[in-house]
This record gives structure tokens, C-alpha cells and sequence, in this order.
């Protein structure tokens, strides 16, 4: 084994190690992974929140034990295999050793820390990005008809786990066709290789097609709840934030893909990143659905700066860029993750958050949305056992967050669902419910207990989320036992009403 593949295991064991340790231990699993988890139990060509790919990770954690460790430990090796891929990028430019480990102090200590710390399809989206890239430096360089194919496998493997890699798409044509590779154009293995992409995700097509394409009712609910609070001026500044340890080897990157001649054949890239972000900004998106586009540049700005910081009084410069990462990351340890217990995190003030709903709190989203779970489960527990025919009892929630986090904490065999998101094709309709946990989330002079306790013999309130750190806090438990109505009924017409109203 040579001294680079022993420095490469180093940063991968390292990258593994910073995973699980920038976590503590008071925080539950985030509000998204409970959903994801629960789709192994629904498998399908599709979902309405994202595409299949996730389900069937989720199913591999499912049979290794559906444990907190297998959570986490997939989009660690996503984010690892991220790192390999940049180090295969920069051997293929002809990197140097200087370069290689630039490169990946730049993957590891950036935002793909805080983005591989979450079980969602973000890590593997950009994985694919980042694959798909060194793919195409692969075919420009050897002109290989293979790589044509292999390009529009993982491409086709990016779309089925999120329709974002459509961006790179995107992005990548127009810079294409003004660069002097657009003779690939001309090429009908390109042809070919397009229509096994296309074969590849026509099963996820048609269950669009079927489902009367949930994703335009996706993305126009998400234009109007969350991308409505989205200023471009930020997303523009985050950008920067993302890779600030490497923001210097970027613009190098930018610099060398203009100007240094052994990069002249990969122009192109500049024209899609730049195209790429334009039409991120055009559409409003959230700023991190670009982070992606970055991993490749640190590769080329790693390679430029090795060759270029040889010589002279350069060569003091060198340590410099190595240190950069380290020294940025410092801030970004007391800033960037749940390594502390909220109250800590709130009390030190270090910084504001801006929510999806556009406004300021104290704790990040995210880190808000890791708390008051394992609370609701085990509460809700309690009041499930309270009934002696558990199986003619519905658990009823607000929201898929709520659902799955009973359902995946649940030590009473719980089937939790919701009429949000996926969990509205979920019901069970097939046995005839008399109880009903009704799961509510907070808010001010809320009537459900007086407009649902006339329906049902006896009524109570069993409880709440106390934890005011978490986004749930507040989240009350109603009980409403022995329906005087069909409670199957009702379910039905309020489930074909928000079909219709996703139609």
C-alpha cells in the first residue's frame, strides 16, 4: 500500500469519525429522516416528496437493524465516496500529493459536514453531481464512447433519487454547445446513451403519469411556502459560505479553466457553472441545492494551484491554502452543528437563523427539527396501550414528521399517519377504526378538542411536547375514544379531498 492510498483511508476514516462526533447525543433524528425511513415499509416507483431511491436505502437500513448508526452511516459514505471521487479527479489531471490533500481538506471540512450529517437525498445528490463531472472530464480526455454510457447511468440514478441533477443538465447543454466540445452532438452513441437514460427512469415517469404528477403540486407548494422567502442576494452569499476553507482554489479554478492551458480542453465547465447558478438564481432556489456544482472545481483549482505555487516566492504560499480549511473550520464547529445541548446553543446567541417561513430563531432549523420526538413517541405510547383492542386505533397526525418518528420510536407496534405528504396513500382502510389519537400541532386557541370530543363517548388530552427547544414544541396529544360515527367514512372523503386537491 503506497503513502497516497494510506493518506486517502486517513481522510475517509476522518470523515467517518467528524460524522457521527459533530452530533451530541440529546438530538433525535431529524424531521425528513422519519419519512424516509418509513417509505422502506411503501415501496414504490415514487413518491410525493421524492423519488424512489431513497426507499430502497432505506430498506438496506431496515434489514440491518433500522438503527440510528445506519441512519447516519449512509450519508457519511456518501460524502466519503464524494472525497474519493475529487481525489480521482485530481490524479486524473495530474495532480501532485500537494494537490490531492488540498483538495480533500477542502471536501471534508466544508458544508458537506453538515449536509452528510442528515439521512436525505441531499449527500447522494451530490455524489451523482460530483460523479457525473469527473465522467465528463473522463471523456473529454480519452474520447471514449464508454464513458457516454456510464455518464447517463448515474445521471439517470441522480434523477431517481432528486430531480435536482436536472439543474446540472440543465446548466451543462448550453455550455456545450458554445465550447469546442460540442462536437459530441454529432455523436450517436450520445443518442444511444440517452435513450438508456430515459429507459431507465420511465418506471418513475409513469408513476407521475398516474398519480397525475404530484411533483408540480410539489414544487408549486414549495414556491409558494418556502421559495417565496428566498432572496437571491443570499443565496448568492451562501454559496460562498459552502466551501469557504476552498473558496480561493474555486476562483483558481475559474481562473485556470480560462487561461491554463493543460485545462483548455475542460472550458466548458466554467460556462456551466456559471449557467448553472444563473438558473438556480432565475428559479429562486434554495441555496443549497447548488452545492453540488463545487466539489469538481476544487479539483481543478487544486491541480492549478500545485503546479503553479512550485517556484519562487509562491512556493510560501503553499501552507496557506492547506491551512485555510483548518483554521475556517474552527468557526464553523461553534456554528454549523448540534454538537452542543440547545440550551447551550440558544444561551451562547453566537448567531440568528432564518426558518423556512422567512423568519429569525435562535436554533437552526434543522437542529430544532432533531427535537421532541422520541418526547411524542413515548407519550404517545402510553396512551396507545390504554386501549385493549390497540388495532381499531388511529393515530392521526399533523404532520409527516410527527407520523414517522412515532412510528420509528414506537415500542407498541404504532402505525402513525397523516394526510401530509406520502403518508396520505398510507391509511389502512381495511380495518374499522372506534379510537382515535389525534396528534395537533400547537397553535393559539386551537378548537379541536370542542369540535372532535361531540363525535366520540369520551375525550381527553394525554399530553404534550415540553421541550421548548424543539420546532414541535407544543404538539398536543388529543384522545378521543368510542366514535358514535364511521370514523372510515370520514377518512375517505378526507382523503379523496386532499387527493383532489394535489390533483
Amino acid at each position: 500500500m503506497n503513502k497516497k492510498t494510506l493518506i486517502l483511508i486517513g481522510f475517509i476514516l476522518l470523515k467517518f469519525v467528524l460524522q457521527y462526533a459533530l452530533i451530541s447525543p440529546e438530538y433525535d433524528l431529524q424531521r425528513d429522516e422519519y419519512l424516509h425511513l418509513d417509505q422502506a415499509h411503501h415501496l414504490a416507483w415514487g413518491y410525493l416528496s421524492v423519488p424512489p431511491v431513497t426507499s430502497w436505502i432505506s430498506c438496506l437500513i431496515l434489514l440491518l437493524g433500522n438503527s440510528v448508526f445506519w441512519v447516519k452511516f449512509f450519508p457519511a459514505l456518501f460524502g466519503a465516496l464524494t472525497l474519493v471521487i475529487v481525489w480521482k479527479t485530481i490524479e486524473l489531471l495530474k495532480g501532485n500529493l500537494y494537490a490531492l490533500v488540498l483538495g480533500s481538506l477542502g471536501i471534508v471540512f466544508s458544508s458537506l459536514l453538515r449536509l452528510n450529517m442528515l439521512y436525505q437525498p441531499n449527500s447522494l445528490d451530490v455524489l451523482c453531481w460530483t460523479l457525473f463531472y469527473y465522467i465528463l472530464i473522463q471523456y473529454i480526455t480519452s474520447e471514449k464512447n464508454n464513458w457516454l454510457y456510464l455518464g447517463a447511468f448515474v445521471f439517470a440514478f441522480g434523477f431517481l433519487n432528486k430531480y435536482n441533477i436536472l439543474f446540472l443538465l440543465l446548466g451543462l447543454i448550453p455550455a456545450i454547445l458554445l465550447s469546442n466540445q460540442r462536437k459530441i452532438v454529432t455523436k450517436k452513441e450520445l443518442y444511444f446513451a440517452l435513450i438508456m437514460g430515459f429507459l431507465f427512469i420511465i418506471p418513475n415517469l409513469l408513476w407521475q403519469y398516474r398519480n397525475h404528477f404530484p411533483i408540480v403540486h410539489h414544487m408549486k407548494e414549495l414556491a409558494e411556502t418556502q421559495l417565496v422567502n428566498v432572496e437571491r442576494v443570499g443565496f448568492l452569499k451562501e454559496q460562498v459560505l459552502f466551501f469557504i476553507g476552498s473558496f480561493f482554489v474555486i476562483l483558481a479554478s475559474l481562473y485556470a479553466l480560462l487561461f491554463y492551458k493543460p485545462f483548455e480542453k475542460y472550458r466548458l465547465f466554467f460556462g456551466s457553472l456559471i449557467f448553472t447558478l444563473v438558473i438556480f438564481l432565475y428559479f429562486k432556489a434554495k441555496a443549497y441545492y447548488a452545492i453540488g456544482l463545487y466539489p469538481i472545481y476544487i479539483a481543478f483549482g487544486s491541480v492549478f494551484l500545485s503546479d503553479i505555487l512550485q517556484n519562487g516566492w509562491k512556493r510560501f504560499l503553499k501552507p496557506v491554502f492547506i491551512a485555510l480549511p483548518l483554521l475556517l473550520f474552527i468557526p464553523m464547529y461553534f456554528m454549523a452543528f448540534p454538537n452542543r445541548s440547545p440550551k447551550q446553543l440558544v444561551a451562547e446567541k453566537i448567531e440568528t437563523h432564518r426558518w423556512e417561513d422567512g423568519k429569525e430563531h435562535d436554533l437552526a432549523q434543522d437542529f430544532a427539527d432533531m427535537l421532541g420526538w422520541k418526547e411524542l413517541a413515548r407519550k404517545t405510547d402510553s396512551i396507545y396501550a390504554l386501549f385493549p383492542k390497540t388495532e381499531n386505533t388511529l393515530v392521526l397526525c399533523d404532520n409527516y414528521g410527527q407520523a414517522g418518528a412515532i412510528n420509528y420510536y414506537s415500542k407498541k407496534g404504532i402505525k402513525a399517519v397523516s394526510l401530509n405528504a406520502d403518508y396520505v396513500n398510507w391509511f389502512d382502510l381495511n380495518v374499522y377504526y372506534k379510537n382515535l389519537i389525534r396528534i395537533k400541532t400547537f397553535e393559539e386557541n386551537s378548537d379541536e378538542f370542542k369540535t372532535t370530543s361531540p363525535f366520540f363517548e369520551k375525550a381527553f388530552t394525554g399530553g404534550q411536547i415540553t421541550n421548548k427547544y424543539a420546532r414541535e414544541y407544543g404538539t398536543t396529544i388529543f384522545v378521543f375514544a368510542n366514535a358514535k360515527i364511521n370514523i372510515n367514512k370520514r377518512l375517505e372523503q378526507e382523503i379523496a379531498k386532499e387527493k383532489n386537491y394535489k390533483d
